[in-house]
């Protein structure tokens, strides 16, 4: 459809019906408008699997590997990949719009929700970005790239001053997001929570209206995060074309009196129609209504299956493999350790959490491969507080399913619902459609276990725990931590107690909500119960005897969905609980220790010298187990390289805090000097491990690097590889460029990658990215030319450099 159509389509319009329109029709949707042939257009939250329309028990659909994961394997085609198996599930939802992918960077490690974003480096996320909408947006399914701009961190995200010099922002921040708008069109991007040098992230005319709009040229939508929008005439003046989530927001009759005040001019809020109806269009969604295929692969089939163990298998990352213990011989007996070997986290916390059809667990998966040679030994606390209920300890008591009942009513005792739900926690009241707010909530659930037992609730208000039949009950009143309602929602208030329960016992679990409380119309609630924490030394203890009498111990460490997630940030590198003295102890009695890292960030190894072999997992997606378990194997190569530069101790970083001064301000005092950037300046120590590192199954003589003839007037570089080791493996060439002025740092500026049998080596040739040639000038307000020498970098890693070329 022209232009021109849809400026007629726009004028049939009055400006209540256009301004109508530029705020979501439901939590989700956005609202038809039949006199335009407009349909409703479903958006869907996207990183790593499409939820649905409902934010908590909603569909079954696929978990995939985080973004960090993905990522890992430096590959554009699994990239490509995975944006076209996500439009399959987006089709299967009728979903137009998926919310992903999430390109700001690792700016700090301790960035609570780093697992949605891919890398610290600005190319690598951006060309990434760019594959994974070519993939989704090939099937007529927009993407849409966030947040825009300045949201690496996640503590008070709704007040949050990201204090950025332009110069860092254009060259480091903007880019991902300029790199994928280029290359692939994106349809829509999402402005983030936090202001950006004093002015909202959805206010941003400097931002929005003149690099995004007007620089690159860039024709799509862009909408606010959920309840991110904070004015109507400031946000619509500057740039924000769509507020989400309604039918209520700040627009609506507000925005419908600034226009007709001369605040905001007819024009802008037709401009905002316009690319509204371009993005129905291209979903299909505007005069036509689209097709939805439904032979598209089930989220738990075979296919999606070795999908998605293919991919995550593809970006886990050897650290470390002292005497080739990696990968473990069959035949040899393992005894897997661990907390996370049982219950292996998949995913991290927020709004990327889906509803997975499994959740395969290390455990499950080594067992599936080496049956009897392996031994599963539980490990030390993982936690740092109160969860859900798990579905194998607690049924719904109407129907027997894995889960809890709930009950809801509105405020004058009107019954709502009566559900089940699959999981011990869900938000009541936002997604539901309910004809009113909820009152009060039930939940119910039978024991399975019993035993010395923690039980409790998860959210806010006042709460009453009881036990069907028995003298006991606790009365519980959450209260808001004070840091504002998305921390409230993602993050709720939890209190607990220690009871012995019964098998077969029935917990009854009612919140009652005022009516003014602070979340308005909807609300959490969760169900704790689980068994207490056994004696630590005593887990070790076992943990000890089992490594003794194995060939090989494989222990399992890592954080939890409570540390990875959305609205709070880490505190720490160091692990939590005392997996630290677990690995200890086992690598003194083990004959051989390989430790599997079940994080997507990175953690303090202080043990590091004492294990054989490291292999950093990340989030791997529902088939983690199956992923892990092929890659400890062998069956699958772990072909990772770090898309983060790992801090050899807690503040060991260019850049570090995550907390706003008294202010409000984050300042980003490193500038362009974030990860290996910064290392590589002497602006922090040496790390751990370097941004790109990984090791593989094969090893690698690099025998010739050279410059040769390239584009505008810049050399190509070609590397011959030779794989000297004994297995067929995957490496990657990375090529860095160090300016030979003195104030810039180095950065990746390209990459290619081969896979070569033992003893044969191949030729790639990396062509450096032009746009890492380039410097902002404050003061000309432009682009310039970095000008004529430097060197480039040919390395596995800047730990691991193998050649130097010097340019001219």
């Amino acid at each position: 459809m022209s232009e021109t159509n849809y400026r007629e389509l726009i004028a049939r319009l009055d400006l209540p019906a256009k301004v109508r329109l530029l705020t979501g029709g439901d939590v989700f949707t956005l609202a038809a408008e039949p006199r335009i042939g407009l349909e409703q257009v479903a958006f869907s939250d996207g990183p790593t699997g499409v939820r649905g329309l409902k934010f908590t028990g909603g569909r079954v659909v696929a978990n995939f590997p985080n973004a960090t994961v993905l990522a890992a394997a430096w590959d554009t085609d699994a990239a490509e990949e995975v944006g076209r198996l996500l439009a399959e599930e987006a089709i299967a939802q009728e979903i137009h719009v998926v919310l992903g992918p999430t390109i700001n960077l690792h700016r700090s490690a301790l960035g609570g929700r780093l697992f949605e974003q891919y890398s610290e480096d600005p190319l690598l996320s951006g060309k990434l970005a760019a594959a994974y909408v070519r993939g989704m947006q090939a099937h007529d399914i927009g993407a849409c790239l966030k947040h825009l701009v300045g949201n690496e961190s996640e503590t008070a995200r709704n007040t949050v001053n990201s204090v950025i010099d332009e110069t860092t922002l254009r060259e480091l921040y903007l880019l991902p997001f300029e790199i994928a708008t280029d290359e692939a069109h994106p349809w829509s991007m999402m402005a983030a929570y936090n202001d950006v040098n004093g002015v909202a992230a959805t206010e941003q005319d400097h931002v929005i209206n003149e690099i995004v709009k007007g620089e690159w040229g860039f024709d799509g939508l862009v909408m606010s995060d959920w309840f991110g929008t904070k004015t109507a005439a400031p946000a619509a003046n500057g740039g924000l074309d769509l507020v989400m989530p309604g039918p209520v927001g700040p627009w609506g009759d507000a925005l419908v009196a600034d226009v007709r005040s001369g605040l905001v001019d007819e024009s802008v809020i037709d401009d905002h129609l316009e690319r509204l109806l371009r993005l129905a269009d291209r979903v299909g969604a505007l005069k036509s209504r689209r097709e939805w295929p439904t032979d598209v692969p089930a989220p738990d089939s075979a296919t999606r299956r070795e999908q998605l163990t293919r991919l995550a298998a593809a970006g886990l990352t050897v650290l470390t493999n002292t005497g080739d213990a990696l990968p473990l011989q069959r035949g040899t007996s393992v005894a897997l350790i661990g907390r996370p070997a049982v219950d292996t986290i998949g995913m991290g916390g927020g709004s990327a959490h889906v509803n997975p059809p499994h959740q395969v667990s290390l455990a499950d998966g080594l067992t599936a491969l080496l049956g009897d040679a392996v031994t599963v030994t539980d490990g030390v606390e993982v936690r740092v507080r109160p969860v859900p209920a798990v579905a194998g300890f607690v049924v719904d008591p109407t129907t027997g399913e894995p889960g809890v009942r709930a009950l809801v009513w509105d405020g004058d005792g009107n019954q709502l619902d009566d559900k089940h739900l699959a999981s011990a926690f869900s938000v009541f009241g936002m997604d539901d459609g309910y004809p009113a707010p909820v009152g009060r909530v039930q939940l119910h659930a039978r024991v399975e276990q019993g035993g010395p037992s923690e039980v409790g609730v998860i959210g806010l208000g006042a709460w009453t725990l009881r036990i069907e039949g028995r003298d006991w009950q606790r009365d519980f009143v959450n209260r808001p931590a004070g840091t504002g309602l998305a921390e409230d929602m993602l993050v709720p208030p939890t209190s607990s107690t220690e009871v012995e329960l019964g098998a077969g016992d029935v917990l009854v679990a009612e919140l009652v909500l005022p009516a003014d409380r602070p979340t308005g119309s909807f609300d959490t609630g969760g169900l704790i119960a689980r068994p207490v924490i056994r004696d630590q030394d005593a887990v070790i203890a076992d943990a000890v005897r089992a490594a003794d009498s194995a060939d090989v111990a494989v222990v399992v460490v890592g954080l939890t969905e409570e540390l990875e997630t959305e609205a709070v940030d880490k505190k720490t590198l160091a692990l939590p609980g005392r997996q630290d003295d677990l690995v200890r102890a086992v690598a003194a009695a083990a004959r051989r220790t390989v430790v599997v890292v079940n994080a997507a960030t990175p953690v303090l190894m202080p043990w590091i010298d004492d294990v054989d072999a490291v292999l950093w997992a990340g989030l791997p997606g529902q088939e983690a187990g199956h992923a892990i378990a092929a890659a400890l194997v062998g069956d699958q190569e772990p072909t990772g390289r770090l898309v983060t530069t790992f801090p050899a101790a807690d503040g060991a970083a260019p850049a570090w805090g995550v907390t706003p001064d008294a202010n409000g301000d984050l300042v980003y005092t490193e500038g362009t000097f974030i990860g290996y950037r910064g290392h590589d300046a002497g602006r922090a120590p040496a790390p751990a491990f370097w941004f790109g590192h990984g090791l593989g199954y094969g090893r690698w003589e690099y025998p010739a690097a050279e410059l040769v003839p390239g584009a505008e007037n810049r050399p190509d570089v070609r590397v011959t590889v030779r794989n000297i080791g004994a297995r067929s493996s995957r490496e990657v060439v990375q090529v860095y460029f160090r300016p030979a002025q003195a104030d810039q740092p180095v950065r990746l500026v390209g990459w290619a990658a081969a896979t070569v049998e033992p003893g044969a080596e191949t030729t790639v040739t990396v062509t450096p990215e032009a746009r890492m040639w380039r410097r902002w000038d404050e003061t000309a307000a432009g682009w310039r030319d970095l000008g004529p020498g430097g060197e480039l970098i040919v390395a596995r890693g800047l730990g691991d450099v193998r050649a130097t070329l010097p340019l001219a």
